[in-house]
């Protein structure tokens, strides 16, 4: 048996703080914080890194447990519900906004109207174009300031006060819109856009760095950290925290689409029949429950502090490694402390070996995130050109933008489903359902529900009064304008590709959210997640090449080159990633590191432990 003094010099060394032969005593100065012994640079792969297994801990598996017990997942605390409804209330309240930008943008004022309200509710009438490329910008603008989000929560205020930075910023946004479409300034077509843009840009602001840091706090609340087996029901099973994870980001989604569906379908209504100005108004008073919600639970909230930005010390880092590395061989070993003899060690090199291992990992998600603008090329198809499908076919009585919440209805029914039946179905048959594998099999969804778009476009061309132009605006003698009378097919009909679209949400969007956290490194989480939302910038940015086809009588073509891109990058997608799979377990339970930001390794447990 394994000595307690040999257990407690192993785990010294492979943590790189100090050298266990002689007990962190060393004659030598140290350049860094830290005094380890050099050794040799081993072979780059995930062999190389040290699991949380490698540990000793109550509940500990075995490997063969590992192998051979089923997964479950631990508690859902209450803390991350209230988390989870602050999230419903500010997807009620972006939704709820950002839903009635198509029409507002798309259609002009109905004749007689001053508050956009009518059977075609509008306001600016700029065309299917500009409002398909002002969506675009919107979704660009909004995911790009998560970047922003993260670097302030991670290195100056902590992901609790951005929130409510967040908040505030976003308030401000919602009156600004609700200047734009009041009766005095709606009527004005150039001062109502002018100040339209102003709101939507400054709600972009506040929902980027919203996204950033709310899903990090709630999956922080997560007590499960290691494997550990348990007995339930009179079985032996394995608490997963990957499988926690899982869920614990589906329920978060569910709540997204808790609030985007009632903030859509409600405001889609207050639209037509009062006008744009209550539309805009009613999501911002619900929004302002957020802070209270936070501040009743701070107590109960792990919260970590900021630890000062540490993108500097990743290029240096970088640039440590890239001028040891060949130029075919890029290799992490070097720049892990106890592989740099003492005296040749950078003063900025303060971070022990365990957090390189976590930046890897982090990198790794950062490459898979690489393929999810393509998923988002299709997602993105929903809330502007089949918004204006809908308005070609026959309505009866309902808005066009409604149709839309067959999406977040579809993600809610399909949740509960998922988590209950088909993930445990799944597990209890030894298949495991890997992120890489969910996340193909979104793409593959993402491409069929396309191929549905322009299936239904073909027909609706087919058969609209207007031929391939069914979106054509007529000027009426006396000045007013018209358009196309409808194709007729009942509006309903387009529900397929909404549903399909929904689906491949859970398998894609939810799992990369799930990636992103389990991945990122315990001081990076808010940058790494403001990756992952990046991305649906970068798919918008991409949208935009599509937006000569967002007009008739191209939209066939429109869908049809958004389903082959789909399909294609997800099987490109598998190909790249699918050997992730046998290597899932070992990333999730890397060691954790002691390195917080600001402080050495060590520092943070000493002074938890009261010792400075």
């Amino acid at each position: 048996m394994t000595s307690a003094v040999q257990l407690d010099n192993d785990a010294i060394t492979n943590a790189g703080l100090t050298d266990a032969e002689h007990h962190g005593i060393h004659n030598n100065p140290a350049h860094g914080s830290m005094d380890v012994r050099k050794a040799s640079v081993a072979r780059h792969s995930v062999r190389d890194v040290e699991l949380v297994l490698d540990e000793d801990y109550e509940g500990k598996p075995t490997d063969e447990e590992m192998q051979t017990l089923r997964r479950v997942s631990g508690r859902i605390m209450w803390s991350m519900w209230t988390i989870a409804f602050v999230e419903l209330c500010e997807r009620f309240s972006y939704y709820g906004s950002s839903v009635l930008y198509t029409n507002f943008i798309n259609r002009p004022l109905p004749p007689g109207s001053t508050t956009g309200a009518g059977a075609h509710p509008g306001a600016l009438g700029m065309g299917p174009k500009a409002a398909q490329g002002l969506s675009l910008f919107n979704m660009f603008f909004a995911y790009l300031m998560p970047l922003v989000g993260a670097w302030i929560a991670d290195a100056r205020m902590g992901r609790f006060w951005t929130l409510h930075l967040a908040i505030g910023i976003s308030t401000i946004a919602h009156v600004i819109l609700v200047v734009a479409s009041s009766p005095a300034v709606i009527s004005n077509n150039k001062g109502a856009f002018g100040c339209f843009i102003i709101g939507l840009l400054t709600l972009c602001v506040g929902t980027g760095f919203f996204k950033a840091n709310v899903s990090p706090l709630l999956a922080e609340q997560n007590e499960d950290t290691k494997p550990r087996v348990e007995v339930r029901k009179g079985e032996r099973v394995i608490v997963d925290p990957a499988v926690t994870n899982t869920r614990i980001f589906l329920y978060f989604y569910l709540c997204i689409n808790i609030g985007s569906l009632t903030g859509q379908i409600g405001m889609v209504y207050v639209e037509k029949y009062v006008g744009f100005w209550v539309a805009f108004l009613i999501p911002t008073i619900l929004f302002l429950i957020s802070p209270l919600v936070l501040w009743s639970q701070k107590r109960k909230y792990k919260l970590k502090p900021p630890t000062g930005s540490l993108l500097s010390k990743f290029f240096k880092m970088f640039f440590f490694v890239r001028k040891r590395s060949s130029l075919r061989k890029f290799s992490w070993e070097v720049a892990k402390p106890s592989n740099v003899p003492i005296d040749e060690r950078p003063s900025w090199m303060t971070y022990d070996d365990a957090w390189v291992d976590e930046v890897r990992r982090g990198l790794m998600a950062c490459k898979v995130f690489l393929f999810l603008p393509v998923f988002f090329l299709s997602y993105n198809q929903m809330t502007g050109n089949l918004t204006i499908q809908a308005g070609t076919m026959e309505l009866h009585g309902v808005p066009n933008d409604i149709i839309q919440n067959l999406n977040p209805i579809s993600i809610v029914i399909m949740i509960p489903i998922i988590d209950h039946l088909l993930y445990p179905g799944l597990r209890k048959l030894g298949f495991a359902f890997t992120p890489v594998k969910r996340m193909t099999f979104g793409f593959i969804i993402a491409a069929l529900s396309m191929v549905a778009a322009a299936v239904m476009q073909y027909y609706i061309y087919e058969k609209s009064p207007c031929g391939w132009h069914a979106n054509k605006i007529f000027t009426l003698e006396d000045g007013s304008e018209k358009p196309c009378d409808p194709a007729p097919i009942n509006v309903w009909a387009q529900c397929l590709p909404y549903i399909l679209i929904g689906i491949a949400e859970i398998f894609a969007n939810v799992t990369s959210y799930e990636y992103a956290f389990s991945k990122a490194p315990e001081n990076m989480k808010s940058l790494v997640m403001s990756v992952n939302l990046f991305m649906s910038a970068v798919s918008s940015a991409l949208g935009q090449a599509f937006t000569p086809l967002s007009d008739d009588p191209l939209l066939v073509w429109n869908y049809t080159t958004v389903a082959c891109i789909a399909f294609v990058g997800g099987t490109a997608f598998w190909f790249c990633f699918r050997h992730l799979d046998s290597e899932e377990d070992k990333w999730n339970m890397l060691k954790k590191s002691e390195f917080i930001g600001k402080q050495e390794p060590g520092v943070g447990k000493a002074h938890e432990a009261g010792e400075v």
